[in-house]
């Protein structure tokens, strides 16, 4: 390094500045030029710091900082936002559903249930039953339509099945159902014998109904001394039920519509 008192030949021993170069200013005092510039590293790093000076970019940098990579970034910086934001709102959904639902709200009132001694609805067609002939065989009620099905529990109905049986068309059949044995059904003998054809063609059929599902299911009212009427066309619609009836009569005008 060179010494401080010639200072590498500046300034001019006249005093003079060389090629007409005005002199330093008097408050940088002595400036030593060393022979290594490395050793001016730590003074470089100083400046660079205080003037915020970085190196020159790269590549790379230079492409990063285009305005079409700026657009880009952009554009990727939303894409991803937006999934985040439907994945925090279904968070946000399925949380709020999982305290509603563990909430305690209002009672709810029950539903409005049939009991067991409700009266189910009327059918408007005859139920395929089976009920039992006077020989202990099963007679499907559906194999006689169109058809009219007398209900004798307890009445003394002789005259009513008579006048029926001569009310009806021969390809209409007469019923007579009641909870009697078929020994019971012996006292109708002056009518015709029980599943014997008659000598006018007409069909009378003595069935008896043990538990009375035929009148449960057609939803009349219970015996009481009366007969209880029941007219089925031949597609088996209920054409008409009669809950008391004493006199064929009655039914004659529904008679002639089977």
């Amino acid at each position: 390094m060179a010494g401080a008192s010639d200072n590498g030949g500046w300034p001019p021993p006249d005093g003079g500045s060389p090629d007409e170069l005005p002199d330093l200013p008097e408050e940088w005092g002595v400036i030593v030029i060393p022979d290594d510039l490395s050793e001016l590293s730590d003074e470089v790093e100083a400046v660079r710091a205080e003037l915020h000076l970085a190196p020159p970019p790269n590549r790379w940098q230079r492409l990063a900082r285009r305005p079409a990579m700026r657009r880009l970034r952009k554009v990727g910086t939303l894409m991803l936002r937006a999934p985040v934001l439907i994945i925090s709102m279904a968070v946000l959904v399925t949380v709020a559903s999982l305290f509603a639902s563990a909430w305690p709200g209002p009672a709810r009132q029950p539903a409005n249930q049939r009991t067991s001694g409700s009266t189910p609805a009327p059918i408007t067609t005859l139920p395929a039953l089976e009920l039992i002939g006077t020989d202990g065989q099963p007679v499907p009620v559906r194999g006689q339509l169109p058809v009219v099905i007398l209900l004798t529990d307890g009445c003394d109905c002789d005259a009513l099945i008579a006048e029926t049986i001569a009310a009806v068309r021969p390809d209409i059949a007469v019923l007579a159902v009641s909870r009697s044995t078929p020994s019971v059904v012996a006292s109708h003998s002056q009518l015709t014998t029980a599943q014997t054809p008659r000598a006018d063609g007409k069909n009378l059929l003595f069935l008896r109904d043990p538990t009375g599902t035929l009148r449960e299911q057609v939803g009349l009212t219970a015996q009481d001394g009366t007969a209880s009427a029941i007219l089925v066309t031949g597609t088996g619609t209920i054409l008409r039920k009669v809950s008391h009836v004493v006199s064929a009569g009655a039914l004659q005008p529904d008679l002639d519509r089977l």
